[in-house]
C-alpha cells in the first residue's frame, strides 16, 4: 500500500471549508486513491490540515499527485491555503491498510529520520514488536518516506491526552515499545505534532 500524507498550512479560520474542499476534491470522479484521514493540528504547527490517502499502486499515487499539481485550486483549497507539502510513502508491508471508524478524539503523528541503512533493521524491530504494542494502543499507520530525508511516519489515535501518556507509560514499564533495537537506528530528528479529526475524516 502507497500513502500520500499532505500537510495543507491554511488561514486562519477556515478549518471547517477547507476540510470540505478536501473531502470533495478526494472523492472526485477523477480522483485515485481512498482517503483515510483529514486532521486538524492541535499542538505543535498550528493552522494545518493533514490529509492521508491511501493508493495500491504507486502509478495511481503519481497520477493523483500530477492531477493535484496540475489543479488551479489544489484540493479545493486554493482561497484558504498559505502552504502546501505533499509526501509519497510505502506502508509498511505487514501492516494493513487503516480501516474507517472512531479511535480516539486525538491523532498523534510522529516522523523519526533514520541514520545510515536504518530502514531495514526499523522494519524488522517493528514488525516483531508492534503486535504487543497494539495491545496496549492501536498504530493505525507505518509507512517510509520515498522522497526528501529517510524517514518514517507513524499515527497513532488515542481518546485523549491522557489516554496517550498512560499508554506510552505503560509500555515502555512493560518493556515492549520502543522496539527493541529500534532506536539504535534513528537520528535525534524527531517531530511530532497532535492533530484533531475532522467531520469528513474516514478516520475519527
Amino acid at each position: 500500500m502507497f500513502y500520500e500524507l499532505a500537510v495543507l498550512t491554511i488561514r486562519f479560520g477556515t478549518a471547517q471549508k477547507a476540510s470540505a474542499a478536501v473531502d470533495a476534491f478526494a472523492r472526485d470522479a477523477a480522483a485515485r486513491g481512498t482517503l483515510h484521514g483529514v486532521w486538524f493540528s492541535d499542538i505543535g504547527d498550528l493552522n494545518q490540515l493533514a490529509v492521508l490517502r491511501g493508493f495500491e499502486t504507486a502509478d495511481d499515487m503519481l497520477a493523483e499527485r500530477k492531477r493535484t499539481l496540475l489543479a488551479a485550486d489544489p484540493f479545493g483549497c486554493g482561497e484558504y491555503l498559505v502552504d502546501l507539502e505533499m509526501h509519497s510513502y510505502e506502508g509498511f508491508a505487514w501492516l494493513p491498510a487503516p480501516v474507517a471508524g472512531e479511535y480516539g478524539g486525538v491523532y498523534e503523528i510522529r516522523t523519526y529520520k533514520f541514520k545510515t541503512g536504518g530502514l531495514g533493521p526499523t522494519l524488522q524491530a517493528w514488525e516483531r514488536d508492534l503486535p504487543a504494542r497494539d495491545k496496549v494502543s492501536r498504530c493505525v499507520a507505518a509507512m517510509f518516506a520515498y522522497d526528501g530525508t529517510p524517514r518514517f511516519t507513524q499515527i497513532w489515535p488515542y481518546a485523549d491526552l491522557n489516554e496517550r501518556a498512560a499508554a506510552r507509560a505503560d509500555s515502555v514499564k512493560q518493556g515492549i515499545w520502543p522496539p527493541k533495537g529500534g532506536p539504535d537506528w534513528l537520528t535525534t530528528t524527531m517531530h511530532s505534532q497532535v492533530f484533531v479529526p475532522m467531520a469528513v475524516s474516514p478516520l475519527k
